[in-house]
């Protein structure tokens, strides 16, 4: 650490990820840090709080953070919530990326766009673009878009292909100031342990049920413990309905033992360590759209 600090030449800053949901911000950030941190599933609003990702690299430490997709559906209070993440973390960025889907450009892109500040270097990443089978079509859709901002760079990427992400990397290291580093050199997140057991939990959640519940679900943690390597973590999924209760258990509780299996597979890997977890169905009606319940489970 002390040997980057000394580094004059040593570049740091962070780096909003932004767009539309269900583009693959959360799965790019992993990509590029090389370590799953950010939850992903192909249910909207799967990322509901601002994640940070690092990535400590020869002289630079890019410091990403992964942002709720931007909400236009549903106007409550946890989608308001989500929105003032999204418009905060862009004023506080060193650089951005905006990220879209190849070939795709909607009104909910646009909705992004407005919201990119015009004084902070902005990238525009084009992911999924393996997927693009004429790759003549890449140009001139890459250049409509560009004249609706005045992006720094653009970059098609294949996030999941790993595609074209030192590029990427490399244009990101232009535009970070010259700092020391902020986080350890072998430090990937911020977040506590607590806090991404919560995710994973919720990761699977909307995997398994994630085409017949609504939105409004959320995870809690309600105790955590740790005993030597062992963890134990006790976990409270909330839903809006008795019905919603249902849909999470599962004929005989197997779906909410496949949640609970897949979840405690993934902790131990991310933590290293055997995991001893519990999970509970709980209905809490409201909880989303009551704005000091949301911030007792922690929507900033």
């Amino acid at each position: 650490m002390s040997e980057l600090i000394e580094n004059p030449d040593f570049r740091c800053g962070y780096i909003a990820i932004v767009g539309r949901p269900n583009v693959g911000k959360s799965t790019l950030m992993n990509a590029l840090i090389g370590a799953k941190v950010s939850i992903t599933s192909r249910k909207a609003q799967t990322t509901r709080h601002r994640i940070t990702g690092i990535q400590t690299k020869d002289n630079t430490q890019f410091v990403y953070v992964d942002t709720p997709g931007f909400q236009t559906r549903h106007s409550n209070a946890l989608n308001r919530t989500l929105n003032r993440t999204v418009t905060t973390t862009l004023t506080a960025a060193d650089v951005i990326l905006y990220i879209i889907e190849a070939g795709t450009f909607g009104p909910a892109d646009q909705q992004v766009i407005n919201l990119l500040p015009k004084n902070v270097p902005c990238i525009l990443v084009i992911n999924k673009s393996d997927r693009v089978k004429d790759k003549a079509v890449m140009m001139p859709f890459a250049q409509k878009i560009a004249e609706l901002h005045p992006f720094v760079a653009i970059v098609p990427v294949s996030a999941t292909l790993r595609f074209q992400l030192e590029n990427l990397e490399g244009e990101i290291r232009k535009y970070l100031p010259l700092n020391p580093p902020v986080f350890a050199e072998d430090d990937i997140t911020d977040r506590s342990e607590k806090f991404l057991a919560t995710e994973i939990v919720r990761e699977k959640l909307f995997r398994f049920v994630g085409d017949e519940l609504p939105y409004t679900s959320t995870v809690l943690i309600e105790k955590f413990e740790q005993e030597g390597n062992l963890r134990r973590i006790f976990v409270a999924i909330l839903v809006d309905r008795d019905g919603h209760k249902s849909m999470v258990i599962g004929n005989k509780g197997a779906r909410l033992k496949d949640i609970s299996t897949q979840s405690r597979q993934d902790m131990e890997k991310l933590f290293g360590g055997p995991v001893y977890l519990e999970i509970w169905v709980k209905v809490k009606s409201g909880w989303a759209d009551n704005e000091a319940g949301l911030r007792a489970y922690g929507y900033e």
